[in-house]
């Protein structure tokens, strides 16, 4: 399962849950950081 971190949550949680949920990102590792929610969702769709 990949997951997609918000913002709002710390960065740190990517590191934490990373062996579980290998594939998760935080956007601030994506370029995200401050873009709006639609920008966000669209990400995570593809």
């Amino acid at each position: 399962m990949k997951l997609l971190f918000d913002q709002n949550i710390s960065f740190r949680i990517e590191k934490k849950l990373s062996s579980i949920f290998n594939q998760s990102k935080h956007v601030s590792n994506l370029g995200l950081m401050n873009e709006n929610d639609i920008d966000i969702w669209n990400y995570a769709k593809k």
